[in-house]
């Protein structure tokens, strides 16, 4: 699996680490791709070709990642790539299948069979056929080396010697124990398989024509991105989530993918085909999909479900399938949005009292309206963090807003419950004007900067740094006219 940094690993750090002191309560959450369930979806193919054991995985990352995006002329790219990967790889006989995820997030994965799978937001970061095909390659290469049947024959095995050691013992303690030892060492053969399969990739990718550093230069990009999300969100990433992370560091990827690029140098791979590339990305969504909910700064709104909500100052946001995270920069505050099914006869206080989260303060809870919805609200305490909680009876669903602090002051109230108080029903004229963003070529012209291509593209901050990253260029970059660049635009 090739991945920037976990999608949303600060994130969850920082709220995980706030929610360690607390048992979650066993009500079930909403997916929130799953309130796009009634949008129509095209036929996934793809699904129905697998085998029933493949199919279930492969339903799974098309649900976690925002359902399948349709772009056909990105779609022809990548296959016209996969073509000429394929033979040039070390079993030509395999057949390899992509699809493209509709997500924003930096990943790609494999499954044994040949099924590749790519977020539209991984690809938006490439500039050049030969980026595209190192990632592409680097997915193949799992599959030629068995990588993802190893792993799930390692897990398999550490699970069954975890239970096994329970059994015989009596010692469920024991058992645990043995079970996060396995997984330690299958996160560092995870490391191992990764820079096996780019050094293989980047083979692949040198035999089929296409230049062997096309690896280092999107490396480069996925590491530049990761800094630009830290200065962003804020540097709070844990170090052990740090050393389980599956993948190599990027500096030490990048340096070894240019040591094997050195390796499959000769005049034949020597092929980036910029602009046709660049052309196929014309039109493609950047960022959050509308019907999966989007941020524009520290707002959030969702147009298919009608409600929007404003976080506190200081605060960057982050939308996943499974909720709306935040945290501020110096990771010493954070919150979660999510929906839950409740039962219309049970209250909100009975609600949080009983059905959330313990430690709660009984005393601490009162009822009151936000925005003519039905809301209550307390507070809890855990060891390290303390919880400012808001229950919002919304349609048939209660929406959850869980803030966290390392210390909960009067100020940091008074901010959570206006944030709280954001939370209100979108009218259809303004869902029905939301539109994504999307990308589109630029044709530079004399007199074009950089500085004034960025000022173009509507990024919610940061707009030079994310235009430089998102173009694979460095400060001081000059821009030559005739040549094509992304802008993102509404």
């Amino acid at each position: 699996m090739l991945t920037l940094v976990k999608q949303l690993e600060r994130f969850r750090a920082v709220f995980s680490g706030a929610l360690l002191s607390f048992a979650l309560a066993s009500c079930s959450t909403i997916s929130f791709d799953s309130w796009t369930q009634g949008t129509q979806r095209e036929p996934d193919q793809v699904a129905e070709s697998l085998p029933p054991a493949q199919r279930k995985e492969h339903e799974r990352l098309v649900s976690t990642y925002g359902g399948i995006y349709r772009a056909p002329a990105l779609q022809e790219m990548i296959e016209q790539t996969i073509n000429r990967l394929g033979p040039a790889s070390e079993r030509p006989e395999l057949k390899y299948r992509v699809t493209i995820l509709n997500s924003p997030a930096i990943n790609a994965f494999a499954l044994p069979g040949g099924s590749l799978y790519v977020t539209r937001g991984l690809i938006s970061l490439a500039n050049d056929t030969s980026e595209l095909a190192s990632v592409l390659s680097h997915e193949m290469a799992h599959v030629v080396a068995r990588h993802a049947a190893i792993r799930e024959d390692q897990i398999r095995a550490a699970v069954l010697n975890s239970r096994a050691i329970s059994d015989t013992l009596s010692d469920p303690q024991l058992g645990a124990l043995a079970l996060a030892r396995s997984r330690l060492s299958i996160a560092t053969f995870s490391r191992g398989q990764e820079l096996e399969a780019d050094a293989v990739g980047v083979g692949i990718a040198s035999r089929a024509g296409y230049d062997p550093y096309g690896a280092s230069r999107f490396l480069t990009s996925m590491g530049r991105f990761a800094q630009l999300r830290a200065a962003t969100l804020g540097n709070n990433q844990s170090k052990e989530l740090d050393f389980l992370s599956s993948h190599p560091s990027t500096p030490e990827r990048i340096s070894i993918a240019v040591a094997n690029a050195k390796q499959f140098v000769n005049p034949r791979a020597t092929e980036r085909n910029r602009e046709p590339f660049l052309r196929s990305l014309d039109g493609v969504t950047y960022g959050d999909d509308p019907k999966e909910g989007l941020v524009r700064g520290r707002n959030f709104l969702h147009p298919n479900l009608g409600f929007a909500f404003t976080a506190p100052e200081g605060f960057a946001l982050e939308n996943t399938p499974q909720a709306v995270l935040g945290a501020t920069q110096n990771g010493r505050e954070a919150l979660r949005l999510d929906a839950v099914r409740v039962e219309e006869s049970q209250s909100l206080p009975d609600y949080i009292s009983k059905g959330w989260v313990e430690g709660i303060n009984p005393t601490t809870i009162e009822t009151f309206q936000i925005n003519g919805f039905e809301a209550a609200t307390a507070t809890a305490r855990g060891e390290q963090w303390s919880f400012r909680l808001y229950a919002i009876r919304f349609g048939g669903d209660v929406y959850r807003i869980a803030f966290a602090a390392r210390e909960l002051s009067p100020q940091l109230e008074a901010a959570f419950r206006d944030a709280a108080s954001s939370f209100r029903r979108v009218p259809n004229e303004e869902a029905q004007a939301v539109r994504p963003l999307k990308i589109r070529l630029h044709q530079v012209v004399a007199g074009d900067t950089v500085e004034r291509l960025a000022a173009r593209s509507v990024f919610s901050d940061r707009n030079l740094e994310r235009f430089l990253v998102l173009n694979g260029m460095q400060r001081g970059a000059r821009l030559t006219p005739g040549d094509y660049v992304k802008v993102v635009t509404e």
